[in-house]
């Protein structure tokens, strides 16, 4: 394990901490008034100007995590907000001037030959979209996204007596009582409408700025512009076409066959959104573990029989305090794994309230955290900082390696099968959605004056290519046309999905080698880990042993890989 018991700095003094923009500009100004006289003085350079962004990055992390934490606390809301406000922008055209800086050294070109060409290559295109008047636009489209968080907060429903949040009455789903999953369906959908008019005003507004954003950088949509500002060089929206055309040839009769599956074996006349969730043996819920502190001990337990330093990583962040993973009243919704670049110790956010669900999920943020303690030795935060499409392939490919030690959470062997069943009919369900998410992202963008009615069009129409067609929602239209609005990801951070269903292939790709040969699939996939972002997505994809690729072909393979093996669990 790396040394993470204290944090180094040579730039910055041990004990500073931030209450005031003026605390931090000078160090800004010294960066920008050094003079660079050789590629060392250039890499030393780079290496304080890293250490300000871990500061910083880390600064901002911590008070984002302790307002998520307790929503109802105004003072983290405002220590959130400071930095925002205060903080975020005057950061950004000073960070502009640096970069710049950097481009101009005469010394950039010996850099760029070797690990810094990623991260160059993101500079010059960060450098040419910086627009000084969309500091504004940015900062006011940051609060507004986070107004998502505070009215899904606010969402509770009350179920048999007892006032819950919404993901606590989604448990019911899972309920053999046919009436009680239908009670809460309509409870949670009648709930969610009540909000729709507020979450699509703000859509729209957030749709309107993220435009404005663009045009002001020269760009026709703000697609074409989130393509270059998230560094997406290797791949086109193309491939994300690509993509969603893959799936729905080579996923979706599979997918029918599912919901038939289902239909015929709960001996249902029609099958309805709130059948989607319940075991068809009958049983009740899979129940992995109750409580949070024994989520976390099970899993060190199952990471370790993966490899050892897998659950060196939990147990080092279970000693520190780096994880909040219980659901409760005024914590706002979601998971997420924070990468903290100076500590070098992430942070795991959850609301488990004892789902299978949430074992995978802290399967999930648990690869991220390895990622991140396996990245912590790279010099610079700029190498640590990987794009998506690496940092899910991390996470989704740990929940399918991770299955063969599930035994720790599951003694009885029926239980076991049934987890591992849920778990690939979850994965071939989840990219659909992807498909559906990204596509309307898509349309949303490059359409961005359309009204109300033709947003809903859009929907229905892309939602229903890649829905079943057995599910009947008659009587909760209302409920399917607004399905989107559940999403956070369009309200938070626009464009971040596809990478999910990239990823999500990938990892199937790591387990299938997984199977085969589980010491070099994992020496594979630390490898590839270990290299952060100073490759390209392609040549980490290669690292682990696998294609990156959206062809019909190599998806169709992927696809019919996972297939097989459900069929031998069925």
């Amino acid at each position: 394990m790396h040394n993470l018991t204290h944090i180094s700095r040579s730039f910055l003094p041990l004990d500073f901490s931030l209450n005031a923009w003026s605390q931090i500009e000078p160090f800004f100004k010294q960066l920008l008034d050094k003079s660079i006289g050789s590629k060392t003085e250039l890499e030393k350079w780079l290496k304080n100007k890293s250490e300000l962004d871990a500061f910083l990055e880390e600064d901002m992390a911590w008070r984002y995590i302790k307002m998520n934490i307790n929503t109802k606390d105004e003072g983290l809301q405002q220590s959130f907000n400071f930095f925002v406000t205060e903080i975020s922008p005057k950061v950004a055209p000073l960070n502009n001037l640096l970069e710049k800086k950097l481009l101009s050294s005469s010394f950039i070109d010996e850099l760029e030959k070797g690990t810094h060409y990623i991260m160059i290559r993101g500079i010059r295109k960060s450098v040419e979209l910086f627009r000084e008047e969309n500091i504004p636009i940015q900062t006011r489209l940051e609060q507004k996204s986070q107004e998502f968080g505070a009215i899904a907060a606010d969402m509770s429903v009350e179920i048999q007596g007892e006032k819950m949040t919404l993901q606590r009455a989604a448990k019911f789903y899972e309920s053999t009582d046919r009436s009680l999953r239908k009670e809460t369906f309509e409870k949670i959908n009648t709930r969610r409408l009540t909000d729709k008019d507020k979450l699509n005003n703000l859509y729209s507004e957030l749709i309107t700025d993220r435009h404005q954003v663009a045009v002001n950088a020269g760009y026709e949509n703000f697609r074409d512009y989130m393509f270059d500002a998230m560094g997406r060089f290797d791949y086109s929206p193309q491939d994300c076409f690509d993509f969603h055309e893959s799936i729905e040839e080579a996923l979706m009769p599979y997918m029918h066959k599912l919901d038939q599956e289902r239909k015929e074996a709960l001996n249902l006349g029609t099958l309805k959104p709130w059948d989607k969730s319940v075991d068809l043996t009958g049983k009740s819920p899979l129940k992995p573990f109750e409580t949070g502190a024994e989520l976390l001990q099970k899993s060190i337990e199952v990471f370790t029989k993966i490899d050892s330093y897998f659950g060196q990583c939990l147990t080092t962040m279970r000693d520190r305090n780096y994880l909040d993973l219980e659901s409760k009243e005024g914590k706002a919704p979601g998971g997420f794994n924070y990468p903290l670049y100076e500590s070098g110790i992430p942070f795991i956010y959850m609301n488990a309230v004892g789902t299978f669900r949430d074992m995978v999920t802290m399967m999930h943020e648990g690869g991220h955290a390895v990622h991140s303690f396996l990245m912590h030795n790279l010099p610079l935060v700029d190498f640590q900082n990987t794009p998506s499409e690496v940092a899910e392939l991390a996470s989704m490919s740990m929940e399918l390696i991770s299955m063969d030690h599930w035994d720790v959470f599951f003694d009885d062997k029926e239980d076991l099968k049934r987890a591992k069943i849920e778990q690939l009919e979850g994965v071939l369900q989840t990219l659909p959605w992807v498909a559906t998410i990204d596509n309307f992202q898509h349309w949303i963008y490059q359409n961005p004056t359309h009204n109300l009615p033709e947003r809903y069009e859009a929907w229905e129409r892309i939602n229903d290519k890649f829905s079943g067609t057995l599910t009947d929602w008659s009587g909760w239209e209302d409920a399917k046309l607004n399905s989107w609005q559940r999403q956070l990801h369009l309200y938070e951070v626009p464009f971040y999905y596809i990478e999910y269903g990239m990823a999500q292939l990938g990892a199937i790709a790591v387990w299938r080698n997984y199977k085969s040969d589980p010491s070099k699939a994992i020496a594979n996939y630390k490898a590839a880990l270990e290299l952060g972002y100073t490759k390209s997505i392609g040549e980490i994809y290669e690292t682990a042993g696998i294609q990156f690729d959206f062809s019909s072909t190599y998806v169709k393979e992927l696809i019919d890989f996972v297939w097989s093996e459900l069929a031998k669990l069925k």
